[in-house]
């Protein structure tokens, strides 16, 4: 595939205009979180509508997470081949009709059976969402856009559970559902209105397309910036998951409470992109990089030692992890991307894939270290600013990275 430069084929979008088009990214990247996070707080009341156990109910979560991964993997590659337009219009036309399968259905087997569906047209949405990205930026404004679509990634999933939660007591787990197929809706009237971004199509077979992702693990410069990045997502989604029962069954906090601290560190996670873009006209990447996983063991460490001393200094304490672990997310995406001139959507397709698969890995992995949350988060951010900083470091010293 004969594919140069994104900035070289940068087009104007006619019905869009540049902040439509990052609008629509913005949204398309959120899918994960609020396809996921939306109707957890509606998840007892399923479970008792249908008569079945927790572990029934959070089977429409396990199995969204399984086959959105999958997804990933299919819809990227397809997306070299065929183009992002068509790929985003048949997911998105998917997702809509299984999320109203899932406001419609009478059983806890029917839902996971649309849950499945959903997951498999959702994943097409954040697949082709950061490959646009490389398609229509280059340089400077690359990493801005990238900034905005992971300052979405990381605060949907605290935002999703306060909106679902909210909207409760005025409909039931079905009003959720449907309102995740109105999102759907939205997003395929900013898809409709879509010019083609990819610059040139990958000309092989279907499998040969799939193929590819094989090609870019094979990359090792995207590879071992793809796993040093993605462990950022183990600290982030540990502290998505636990938050809740450190916050109130630990500090004891109620519910109003627990929402001021959880803001506090949310702030963190939204601001860290722009942090970063800030930090990037005075200093270089390399070192923003670098401060930031320091900054993300030493935050580990400061929760470790004070965080049981009450949630005040839980949560200053981990404030600064969450601020830098948030930050190096876009110059990890720019430089993943940067690595690979072609297979954009393959590349796309890993990028979020892994990310998702070392997300849920954390929060499995934060609640096995005892019944001491504190200490297991803030352990977790000691061994993941660790891991990353020497990874960081390897790459740096064996010459692995082009920028």
């Amino acid at each position: 595939m004969d594919q140069s430069l994104s900035g070289q084929n940068q087009r104007v979008q006619k019905y869009l205009g540049d902040k439509g088009l990052v609008v629509l990214i913005a949204l398309l990247s959120a899918f994960v979180p609020l396809s996921t996070d939306l109707y957890l707080p509606a998840l007892p009341g399923m479970g008792d509508y249908f008569g079945v156990s927790a572990d029934l109910t959070n089977l429409t979560l396990i199995l969204f997470f399984l086959f959105f991964s999958l997804g990933l993997l299919f819809w990227g590659p397809l997306s070299d081949k065929y183009g992002r337009r068509p790929i985003l219009l048949a997911g998105l036309a998917l997702y809509i009709a299984a999320s109203a399968g899932c406001a419609l259905s009478w059983s806890i087997w029917h839902l996971s059976a649309f849950r499945v569906l959903q997951a498999i047209g959702g994943s097409a949405a954040s697949a082709v969402a950061t490959a646009m990205v490389k398609d229509v930026y280059d340089g400077r404004k690359q990493e801005s856009v990238l900034s905005i679509v992971q300052s979405m990634v990381v605060i949907s999933p605290a935002i999703a559970p306060v909106l679902g939660a909210f909207m409760l007591p005025y409909t039931s787990w079905r009003g959720l559902f449907l309102t995740l197929a109105l999102i759907g809706v939205v997003s395929m009237a900013g898809a409709l209105l879509l010019e083609e971004t990819i610059p040139s199509r990958y000309t092989g077979t279907v499998a040969q397309s799939i193929q590819r992702l094989g090609a870019v693990l094979r990359n090792p410069g995207f590879t071992s910036l793809l796993v040093v990045f993605s462990l950022v997502s183990t600290a982030s989604l540990a502290f998505v998951s636990a938050s809740p029962y450190i916050y109130q069954d630990w500090f004891g906090l109620s519910e109003q409470w627990y929402s001021f601290y959880f803001a506090l560190n949310a702030i963190g996670l939204i601001v860290g992109p722009f942090l970063y873009l800030w930090l990037s006209r005075h200093t270089s990447r390399w070192m923003i990089v670098a401060s930031g996983f320091a900054v993300m063991l030493v935050g580990g460490a400061l929760v470790c030692l004070f965080g049981n001393l009450g949630p005040l200094f839980f949560a200053l304490g981990l404030f600064p992890a969450s601020l830098m672990g948030s930050a190096v997310r876009p110059p990890g995406a720019f430089l993943m991307l940067d690595q690979q001139k072609e297979d954009t959507g393959s590349a796309s397709a890993l990028i979020n894939c892994a990310g998702l698969v070392f997300g849920s890995a954390g929060m499995i992995l934060v609640f096995l270290g005892g019944e001491n949350l504190v200490l297991s988060l803030g352990a977790l951010n000691v061994a993941v600013g660790a891991v990353c900083l020497a990874g960081w470091a390897a790459i740096g010293r064996w010459g692995l990275v082009r920028s």
